[in-house]
């Protein structure tokens, strides 16, 4: 499956299954086939994936740091971050909530 965010105020963003439902859990919404992100509801979205990002690396660099302190190879991550993968879709939130228009997906 994909998801297909459109609106008015932006061109469409495609994401694979598994990387538009963690986006939509991020910002707290159900990742069912269709739904809506409203206007007042960006800001808040944008802070959730802002603060899912920094938790992300954060993690990834203490497990780092944690296997050179201990010797060890340090782990390996996906070759595509979460800050990669959610950067369009923020602009996508920021530019929608600046001309006042909603998102949609599964419409």
């Amino acid at each position: 499956m994909l998801y297909k965010f459109k609106s008015k105020a932006a061109g469409d963003l495609i994401m694979l299954e598994p990387n538009g439902r963690r986006v939509l859990e991020i910002i707290g919404k159900d990742p069912g086939p269709k739904g809506i992100i409203e206007p007042s509801q960006m800001p808040g979205a944008v802070a959730a994936l802002e603060a899912a990002i920094a938790r992300e690396e954060a993690d990834q660099q203490a497990a780092i740091d944690e296997a050179k302190a201990k010797g060890q190879v340090p782990p390996k991550f996906d070759a595509v971050s979460l800050r990669q993968r959610a950067l369009p879709f923020m602009d996508m939130l920021r530019r929608c909530e600046k001309a006042g228009k909603e998102i949609v997906w599964g419409v």
